[in-house]
């Protein structure tokens, strides 16, 4: 069976088939409103006890960062806009409290799952388990207990929330496999915090196993092997041992340069939403941050943030990363990113409308304030700015000016910032990689977004499962963008980085390197693998294979020509 890896990794083990109690929730029509709301407030206390022992709990075991998620929960629950609204739903339709819960947490998920940014339509689960939690409550169900577990165990379930993996016995949990879930999902990420093997995507592996089954999974292929033969298990024993082997020498890549086997070097950076990422990008040495999303910023406050709100959260990893860059991307938002307070219009197309940098250069007020806490935090640090989703000249232009105004009010103001602060695009729109000739005069790096250039390149809604087969980062026509648009930016002088997560994907670094890449930025957790791959390629040699593999026809052509070629 073939899923999602979402976490590297061997594991062979038996199987326990994990599955929620039923939440069967029936709308009543009740008199005594007062008693209803009363329900309500004592479920959200003991809902807050239970997620402060998890936040404990997960601190004691897990860490710092991990333990973050339930503070959000907390957020969540307490939330006055969240918790308003059930109770509004409570006094104006006269119902039962759990019916209340439901419907308005059914709301705000499926607000969230129509966000186009995966890590974002992550939070649609977050707000599952915090609603999930308060009808338990509501309805005295009991749930299984996976911190009792007495056997080392393969968690096979339809999906797996952050409460869940909090409570489980970690000694004696091998891997996760879910039906549902990605790679940024909270599950994915606990799971390679505690380096256990989880593959998602499974659909309906629930019915398809039992306990007591023994299973093999990869992490990093996302295969699932269901009552494996003794020569299957053999092979996946050795691979488990090499893949722990080879964890070894990763660890040993800290400290060293990202140079490639001939001599070139390139630098390998991280992607980050918050400041409190930055533990792991300092943890496996990154040479730098090569995306700072600022849109956490706005998204979890329920008004603008301020310019000083904004400057301490540049500031602070700025000055973390000790001089190292870090490329921090201006306000990308609207459509498909709600923002309740910005009243921003409902779309037909949210993906090509009112958002990121058209936003921003509508609402010059915002965008200012953020540009003048940009470069306030530019005098603590080598901070770069970056404008998203840029598709013609006149916005480069637009957004550059006003910029001068910015830095033209803080010289009046006497307030210091980094003159020579770097300008850069993202080049997202496939007109922006055609164009890249004409723009690479206007700015002075490039960073490739990979995520959105191959979803408007092939028109392929990648969010939607029923085409998703056909967003491919080998498609040959996403490649040759990419290359025409690095030898553009080197033409005129300028670097060239990734942010997207080809970046990070192993098949594509080395022929990412053999066409000229100059940063690559991706995941923490995967910059010391990338590293050892680049130290361990020669650009001359991949440079030299670019034509033939360009020429192919389909993008299975390619990755065939990458596994048999290049890795194998």
């Amino acid at each position: 069976m073939k899923g999602i890896g979402t976490s590297p990794g061997i594991a062979l083990g038996h199987v326990i088939v994990y599955k929620e109690p039923e939440i069967a929730v029936t709308k009543e029509q009740v008199q005594d409103i007062d008693k209803e709301i009363d329900r309500l407030e004592k479920a959200i206390k003991i809902g807050i006890k239970q997620i402060e022992n998890l936040y404990e709990k997960t601190l004691k075991n897990v860490g710092k960062e991990e333990a973050e998620i339930f503070n959000a929960h907390k957020m969540m629950i307490e939330d006055p806009e969240f918790i308003g609204d059930v109770k509004e739903t409570i006094k104006s339709q006269e119902v039962n409290a759990e019916w209340a819960v439901k419907n308005t947490a059914d709301k705000y998920i499926e607000m969230f799952e129509n966000i186009e940014d995966e890590y974002l339509r992550e939070r649609a689960l977050d707000l599952k388990d915090v609603s999930k939690r308060l009808l338990r409550i509501l309805l005295d169900i009991e749930t299984m207990d996976l911190g009792s577990l007495e056997e080392e165990s393969i968690i096979v379930a339809e999906d797996l929330t952050p409460s869940d993996t909090a409570q489980m016995n970690k000694d004696m949990v091998l891997g996760f496999v879910t039906e549902l879930g990605g790679k940024t999902s909270h599950t994915s990420i606990m799971a390679r915090t505690l380096e256990i093997p989880a593959v998602s995507g499974l659909k309906d592996i629930t019915n398809k196993v039992k306990n007591g089954d023994f299973i093999i999974i990869d992490g990093k292929e996302g295969i699932v092997l269901l009552n494996p033969s003794e020569e299957e298990i053999k092979t996946y024993e050795q691979k488990k041992k090499d893949y722990k082997e080879f964890q070894l020498k990763l660890e040993d890549m800290k400290g060293k340069e990202s140079i490639s086997k001939d001599g070139v070097k390139v630098e390998i950076a991280a992607n980050i939403g918050t400041p409190k990422d930055v533990d792991k990008v300092i943890e496996n040495d990154g040479e730098g941050i090569g995306l700072y999303r600022t849109e956490f910023l706005y998204m979890d406050s329920k008004t603008l943030p301020t310019e000083e709100e904004q400057f301490e959260a540049y500031k602070i990893v700025a000055e973390r990363l000790e001089g190292k860059p870090v490329v921090i991307r201006t306000l990308d938002v609207g459509g498909d990113k709600d923002i309740p307070y910005l009243d921003l219009p409902e779309e037909m197309n949210p993906f090509l409308g009112y958002r990121a940098i058209r936003l921003c250069l509508d609402r010059t007020d915002i965008f200012k304030t953020q540009l003048r806490a940009l470069l306030r935090a530019s005098a603590f640090g080598n901070v770069k700015i970056m404008f998203p989703m840029i598709s013609s000249i006149q916005e480069i232009r637009d957004a550059k000016k006003i910029l001068e105004e910015a830095k033209e009010e803080l010289r009046k103001e006497n307030i210091p910032f980094d003159e020579n602060i770097e300008v850069g695009i993202m080049v997202e729109i496939p007109a922006a990689a055609v164009h890249s000739d004409i723009f690479a005069k206007e700015v002075d790096f490039f960073s490739i977004g990979t995520n959105d250039l191959i979803q408007y390149t092939l028109a392929v809604d990648r969010g939607n499962q029923d085409i998703s087969y056909l967003y491919n980062q080998y498609h040959p026509g996403v490649l040759k963008l990419i290359k025409m648009t690095i030898e553009n930016g080197h033409k005129e002088g300028i670097w060239v980085g990734m942010c997207g997560e080809a970046a990070g994907d192993e098949k594509l670094i080395p022929l990412l390197l053999g066409m000229g890449l100059d940063e690559f930025s991706m995941s923490s957790s995967s910059m010391l693998r990338a590293r050892w791959i680049i130290n361990n390629t020669s650009k001359r040699e991949i440079e030299s294979m670019l034509d033939e593999i360009l020429s192919l026809p389909t993008a299975e052509d390619v990755e065939k020509f990458i596994d048999e070629k290049i890795l194998g």
